[in-house]
């Protein structure tokens, strides 16, 4: 630790001293560099040199950490090298200037953008790629692009209408654009490096801003947080304080955005000295950050476990001049779990006083995670006396309620209800809008459906997100009847639907099959002068495809004709995942290309299906060929490729794809996963199977996996892999404990219906699962199980299985009495049987049928013997 704070203030002692006026310089002087005489070629050869090695240095550098350092030799041959392009950025403007005045500036730009793309594109690939057959355009990217439009000579008029244009066609840094021009920052300081990355800019004519270089000292920290490597971490912090200096020598105000990610790094890696460095600095610089200030020094000291400190700044905000940092300290503890510290703050402040709404919530957020529902109610009481807006209490109680530990979502909604009439608060449509998207997230769509009546109850606005909200949680939790619902309420207030409203009932009704009711939708669509959409007859077009109904999915396709609906990529996609033909297959792919519509990863996914289906496997496999597939996609085709392969009984050459998968450290699609591990059913694939369940990382498809494993290890009598998997399985069930039940039913089952029975494995994992899990079986294995021995005709087994139910605390019932029977009238114990029967209620009709039906089934002894008795059964009935 010590040594770690003395290598930081080494460092940041040195960038004190680091002349960052050289890079303002630099950035400047590009600035204003706009002479046509400077060369293109000639002018950025010092600084393409300075990138690349820039580039090199970094991989050079990541690799550098999985390897010891290298000896005195080595580092001194490696410092002549770096010294090479070490040199000051005012230098390298200078000598490039020198060069050659006789290109434009746009050649310069046009070069240097091509060189910096070439480092841009390994940080991240391109999200959407065009192709085009016969003409290759120019690469144009971001750095292109001039900042600000050329100066026209032409008329007034005429430039306003030129610089529309160029607004339109162009990059407009609007607030919309932000997001574009922050991720650009951060991907040149993520290659090239901040000090870099400011020359870039300065080069494009654009003069770097608190905005980028907020963005730049983002990414060192973050690559400081990132590594393991001290050194590393340190070195980055280095890089974020000189962007840091050169904002102060910019003359930048040093707001918070800039200074937080610095005082957060130093206080979770709890150096104090350092902190109070930077404070001193950032007090200097902006005396109005005070309070700011006071909050992160009351972070720090929660970091570093000093209670001392910590009850000290309390102390001092009674009575000295830190009585105005109260809100600051307080908002800080609630961050915390000193629940004694926040109490004590919590006795002496106003919360009158409190100047946001922010520090507001997160006090009632602490207030609640810590239980402190008197203080809460307290406070309430004040702020509604203070004629504060009920919409505010309203929030705040919901900031309350919703962080109560071990709370349900059906408690919280009650409470929050309570709370709102004991102190007759003004109800709001936030906080309900909050509720109810809680709600929806852990998929309670009947609650969510009462507070959205409970809203409108309170006469307030319901928005139709939160409707579709609503829809989208009913589709994903199954519940799609509450369509109908939905649909009365909408209709009942007013509410106006929007398209995706129309487009998620649409798909519920399809789902409950009722497609008339989902055509109609159509008809309201229109009524609101609302355009249809191919997502929307998508969904219905899905629905008869799940069905197998053909024609009827090609009659939707007619039907987006008639409304000039043009099919997207998902339209052919369906329908050529359910071609049954060849012909029908190459007809739409024509259709598709005339349609122009761009071929996506989904639709040659349902050519691969297709052609599987069809038995042309040659040619499935011929889809990967395909130019087209983009390289991100094609792993997702190939586990497609393997998945078809595999249904339709192509084993071997769906296991060859897969093993040419392994090859490339490829892995296999969870889904197309599960498809091998369901028909690899061959004797002797244990081992594969296993490899292929370890590629399962979601818990749910993994629990899949394990259960068809352990039935392929029933199915083949592998009892040791079957009681690991079945412990495996259970470790990660054991909050659940139906789910471990079901899970050896399953087992139990399986050993039920398998041919030929045997029962003796099953009494074995019986002995395995009881003594080595240490888990009692539930009635219904025992029922399996004995339904084996009636399979098996063992007698001398039955007996042990009954039994195992006295063993396991199960009480006879009537249906295992019944089992029982059958299984003494299969294997001959027919004096065992006629005792039984004589235990069997016969009050029932439909046992007595069962029991009619066993004496038919396993012969006429059976039947001879029992009409000895004095009273059968049948005259019993009557």
């Amino acid at each position: 630790m010590s040594a770690k704070a003395r290598t930081l203030t080494k460092l940041v002692s040195s960038a004190t001293t680091y002349s960052v006026r050289t890079a303002n310089n630099l950035a400047r002087s590009a600035v204003t560099i706009t002479s046509p005489l400077s060369s293109a070629a000639a002018q950025d050869v010092t600084l393409k040199n300075y990138i690349q090695l820039t580039n090199a240095a970094k991989y050079s550098s990541s690799s550098s950490r999985l390897k010891p350092p290298k000896s005195k030799k080595s580092s001194s041959s490696s410092k002549s090298k770096r010294s090479s392009f070490s040199k000051p950025l005012s230098e390298l403007a200078i000598e490039s200037i020198r060069i050659n005045t006789s290109a434009s500036l746009s050649d310069t730009k046009r070069a240097l953008s091509r060189e910096l793309s070439s480092i841009l594109c390994d940080a991240e690939e391109t999200e959407t790629e065009t192709e085009t057959d016969d003409v290759e355009e120019p690469l144009v990217t971001l750095l292109e692009i001039p900042w600000l439009p050329p100066v026209s000579n032409t008329t007034t008029s005429q430039r306003r209408r030129e610089l529309f244009r160029v607004k339109k066609a162009k990059w407009v840094f609007k607030s919309t654009q932000g997001n574009r021009f922050s991720k650009l920052t951060r991907m040149c300081t993520h290659n090239l490096g901040a000090k870099v990355a400011i020359e870039v800019f300065g080069k494009l004519g654009r003069e770097t801003g608190p905005k980028e270089y907020n963005a730049m000292i983002d990414i060192c920290i973050e690559k400081a947080r990132n590594t393991d490597d001290e050194d590393v971490a340190l070195e980055e912090f280095h890089r974020a304080y000189r962007v840091f200096e050169c904002m102060r020598e910019f003359g930048f105000e040093i707001k918070e955005q800039t200074y937080g990610p610095f005082l957060m790094f130093i206080i979770d890696m709890g150096m104090v000295e350092e902190f109070h460095f930077f404070c001193d600095n950032i007090k200097k610089e902006n005396p109005n950050s005070l309070s700011r200030l006071a909050y992160y020094e009351m972070l720090l000291w929660i970091k570093v476990n000093d209670v001392d400190k910590i009850r000290m700044l309390i102390a001092n905000t009674q009575s000295g001049d830190e009585s105005k940092y109260i809100e600051s300290y307080l908002v800080a503890l609630c961050e915390s779990d000193l629940q004694e510290e926040v109490s004590m703050l919590l006795e002496t402040i106003d919360i009158k006083n409190i100047s946001s709404k922010e520090s507001m919530q997160r006090i009632f957020t602490s207030l609640g995670r810590l239980s402190l529902e008197s203080y809460a109610k307290k406070f309430i009481l004040e702020l509604k006396t203070d004629d504060k807006g009920g919409q505010d209490l309203s929030n705040l109680i919901y900031c309350y309620v919703m962080s109560l530990p071990n709370m349900l979502i059906e408690d919280i909604a009650t409470k929050f209800k309570n709370w709102q009439d004991e102190f007759k608060v003004s109800a709001s449509s936030v906080p309900y809008e909050k509720l109810i998207k809680t709600c929806c997230d852990s998929y309670e769509v009947h609650l969510a459906i009462e507070l959205v009546e409970s809203m409108f109850e309170e006469g307030l606005t319901v928005k139709i997100t939160t409707i579709n909200s609503i829809l989208t949680a009913c589709c994903t939790s199954c519940e799609y009847n509450l369509v109908h619902h939905i649909s009365s309420m909408i209709n009942d207030h007013n509410i106006t639907p929007n398209a995706e409203t129309f487009r998620s009932m649409i798909s519920l009704f399809v789902k409950m099959k009722d497609f008339d009711k989902a055509y109609s939708m159509f008809g309201d669509l229109e009524k609101l002068n609302l355009i249809p959409t191919a997502t929307m007859y998508n969904a219905i077009m899905g629905g008869y495809f799940r069905q197998k109904n053909f024609d009827k999915g090609l009659m939707v396709l007619k039907q987006m004709d008639k409304s000039n609906v043009k099919p997207d990529s998902s339209t052919f996609s369906y329908i050529i995942g359910n071609c049954n033909s060849e012909d029908d297959i190459i007809k739409y792919l024509r259709e598709l290309k005339e349609s122009q519509v761009q071929p996506t990863k989904h639709i040659f996914m349902a050519l691969i299906n297709a052609y599987a289906a069809c038995g042309l496997f040659d040619k499935a496999k011929q889809v990967l060929l395909d130019k087209r597939i983009l390289y991100m996609n094609v792993n997702e085709v190939k586990s497609v490729l393997v998945s078809a392969l595999a249904a339709n009984g192509q084993m071997t050459d769906a296991l060859q794809v897969y093993d040419e998968l392994k090859q490339v450290e490829a892995n296999l699609e969870p889904k197309s996963t599960i498809c091998l591990i369901e028909h690899l059913q061959s004797e002797g694939e244990l081992s594969r199977l296993l490899q292929l369940l370890k590629l399962l990382d979601d818990t749910e498809l993994w629990h899949d996996g394990c259960a068809r494993i352990i039935l392929y290890c029933v199915r083949y009598k592998l009892l040791g892999p079957a009681v690991d998997l079945l412990k495996q399985r259970m470790e990660k069930s054991y909050t659940n404990e139906m789910a471990v039940e079901v899970l050896f039913d399953e087992v139990f089952y399986e050993i039920a219906i398998t041919e030929p029975s045997d029962v003796q494995f099953g009494l074995d994992l019986l002995k395995e699962i009881k003594e080595d899990i240490g888990i009692r079986p539930s009635r219904k294995s025992l029922d399996f199980l004995l339904s084996a021995c009636v399979n098996a005709k063992d007698l001398e087994r039955s007996f042990l299985v009954w039994k195992e139910y006295k063993t396991a605390g199960l009480p006879y019932s009537v249906l295992t009495s019944v089992r029982m029977y059958q299984a003494l009238l299969a294997s001959g114990g027919y004096k065992a049987a006629k005792v039984l029967l004589e235990s069997i209620p016969d009050e029932d009709p439909h046992v007595c049928l069962v029991l009619k039906a066993c004496q038919q089934a396993f012969g006429t002894s059976a039947k001879h013997k029992k009409k000895k008795k004095k009273k059968i059964i049948i005259k019993k009935k009557r």
